[in-house]
């Protein structure tokens, strides 16, 4: 069954470690219209990026393996141009401090606000398509 009609917004790829965030995230930008990737981990989130350059990614700050900092070190080696938008449940002030500095658009703690969360990809959307 095709959809006629339904306009995407932008790409946007979400990297948690948490199963129940990226669900909630993808279904909730999913039906925002943008067109959405998950990863589980910071690995697989550089693959994705490589390939798809979205547009924005939000990304965990604590994941086992490889931290969402290492991941935007990553992530600005790739592209400057891709916004990042740090998401935590935990909100440290040296940690918002560092990303910020590496080149994150914006840290927003868990729970999210949705509206502040849609607002916030949209205007790194905007900024990227001019």
């Amino acid at each position: 069954m095709e959809t006629i009609g339904i306009c995407k917004k932008g790409k946007i790829l979400i990297v948690d470690d948490d199963p129940s965030v990226l669900r909630f995230l993808e279904r909730f930008l999913t039906k925002k219209s943008y067109e959405v990737s998950i990863a589980g981990n910071g690995t697989e989130a550089i693959e994705i990026i490589k390939k798809e350059l979205p547009q924005v990614v939000l990304l965990d700050i604590k994941m086992p393996m490889m931290s969402g900092i290492e991941v935007l070190k990553e992530i600005r080696k790739i592209s400057p141009t891709i916004g990042v938008i740090m998401i935590t449940a935990v909100q440290e002030e040296e940690t918002a401090r560092e990303a910020m500095e590496l080149g994150a658009d914006d840290y927003i703690c868990k729970p999210f606000d949705l509206e502040y969360l849609e607002n916030s990809v949209l205007a790194k959307i905007v900024l990227m398509t001019g």
